[in-house]
């Protein structure tokens, strides 16, 4: 089939998905509702989120900013450098235990993710990653979180305080999405004169869920790229896109069957079998690089296809590349799909239709008429009945007898036996749009192109003159469907 290329129009289409960490606030939390997501559009379904905190209010110019963590580790000096050298910070980083249900997927590092899925913050007074794990899970669609140690100004930076003491904040940052060492590139920021700067800064991510009705997900390094099935069919059924909120399996879960449903409630008018879908490959699309994520994508198909199909790691556009990152197969627990056979007479049934292939089918199936040669010999004399038999072999239609011109001799008339007989067939190249198609799905589809062939025959044809000239020799052309060239040579008694 055409590779299951990413649909770009459909992505350039929909809004870049954005998220902001606030500043100036202890705590900010997003809201997910897959529920109306589902509700809002068919093709496309979009992401109704809203923050617990409400609009921030604008603080004025050196006004106070949230104190630091009451039990962060002390540093050397007031410094970026330090704070980011502090052995401190690492020591209490590398020994961070690891909370029950998640992984840690980095540790130790200076800069902070930049993911999909953005679930909002809390700020912590110790470093403690039980604590964060505890909230995560707790947020709807979290399924990672980066625990980190923050230089952050003590007031608000303006000119009159614009680069005042640092205070030392411990960050719990959620995330809809796997956190790694790919996305983690957010290093700080200036605020006028004062940089803030991160340090210790380690990655957990709990196991993806899966969604009722489907078997464990399977992780996969690329998208999915499935060839056509054991008898020509492409099940590939479409994609779904979501461009915020988290990275959730049970929102493609959703949207195949809601596909399903539509494919069911909207059956095929030219009866085609219903299609529906059985197996879903689910991943988060950047553009460029994975700071400009794009959202999940979803691909629907209509049978479950093996990690060994994933090899499309991702695509260009123009001077634009689109990375594949996340990426999972999920597969319907009842029933995983087959090959369809058909749905695979139907699609071929519409590419000989398509690119006009009908004559190849009338070959295929027998249905050109066979042209036979014979010569016929009788003797004639003035008072003589001879009677000669010639055998052709054609296809069996209504045969019609010619006017044939003689001279001295009047019109034979003929008359037709049928007998058994075998054509043989010439072998034809199948066209290259046909050819991933068993040959018995290509039979079937040149039937309900064209109907079903006849079956060949072999007729003799007797030819009964009476004649009474003198002794000639005549050459005379019969057509019956097939070519008969008969000579008749005629003597006077």
């Amino acid at each position: 089939p055409l590779p299951q290329d990413i649909e770009f129009d459909l992505v350039e289409a929909l809004p870049a998905p954005t998220s902001s960490v606030a500043t100036g606030v202890t705590e900010q939390i997003v809201t997910y509702d897959p529920t109306a997501i589902l509700s809002e559009a068919e093709p496309q379904i979009t992401l109704d989120i809203k923050e617990t905190a409400g609009p921030l209010e604008r603080r004025a110019a050196c006004d106070p900013q949230p104190t630091g963590a009451k039990y962060a580790p002390a540093i050397s000096s007031d410094t970026p450098a330090a704070f980011t050298d502090s052995p401190a910070f690492s020591s209490v980083a590398i020994n961070a235990p690891t909370p029950t249900g998640y992984v840690q997927r980095f540790k130790n590092l200076k800069a902070s993710n930049n993911a999909y899925g953005y679930m909002g913050f809390t700020t912590l007074d110790k470093y403690d990653t039980n604590a964060c794990a505890k909230k995560c899970s707790s947020i709807k669609g979290c399924s990672s979180f980066n625990i980190y140690f923050e230089r952050d100004p003590s007031v608000d930076p303006a000119p009159a305080c614009a680069n005042p003491k640092s205070v030392t904040m411990i960050k719990c940052v959620f995330w809809g999405s796997s956190v790694n060492t790919e996305n983690a590139v957010n290093f700080g920021q200036w605020r006028n004169q004062f940089q803030v700067v991160i340090a210790g800064s380690n990655g957990y991510e709990s196991q993806i869920a899966t969604p009722p009705g489907y078997n464990t997900p399977v992780a996969l390094n690329a998208a999915i790229n499935a060839p056509f099935d054991a008898v020509g069919w492409d099940s590939y059924m479409g994609v779904a896109l979501f461009n915020s909120g988290p990275f959730d399996l049970k929102l493609c879960a959703d949207a195949c069957t809601m596909k399903s449903q539509y494919a069911l409630a909207h059956p095929p008018s030219d009866g085609s079998p219903v299609v529906t879908c059985q197996f879903f490959n689910t991943y988060i699309i950047y553009v460029n690089n994975t700071q400009n994520p794009q959202g999940q994508y979803c691909a629907m198909y209509s049978e479950s296809w093996s990690a060994k199909y994933a090899t499309n790691a991702g695509q260009w556009r123009g001077a634009d590349q689109y990375l594949v990152r996340s990426s999972y197969a999920v597969s319907n627990k009842t029933d995983p799909g087959a090959p369809c056979k058909d749905c695979a007479v139907r699609q071929a049934s519409k590419d000989v239709s398509w690119h006009s292939l009908k004559p190849y089918c009338t070959d295929a199936l027998g249905r050109t008429p066979a042209t036979t040669t014979v010569t016929v010999t009788n003797t004639n004399t003035p008072t003589v009945t001879s009677t000669v038999t010639a055998t052709s072999t054609k296809t069996v239609t209504p045969v019609k007898r010619q006017a044939v011109e003689m001279t001295a001799l009047p019109i034979f008339p003929v008359m037709v036996s049928k007998t058994n007989a075998t054509i043989t067939k010439r072998a034809l190249p199948t066209p290259d749009v046909l050819t991933k198609y068993p040959k018995s799905i290509v039979s079937s589809a040149c039937s309900l192109q064209i109907g079903t062939a006849a079956p060949a025959s072999t007729s003799t044809v007797t030819i009964t003159a009476n004649a009474t000239a003198p002794a000639t020799t005549t050459t005379t052309t019969l057509t019956l469907l097939a070519t008969i060239t008969a000579s008749t040579t005629s003597l006077p008694t």
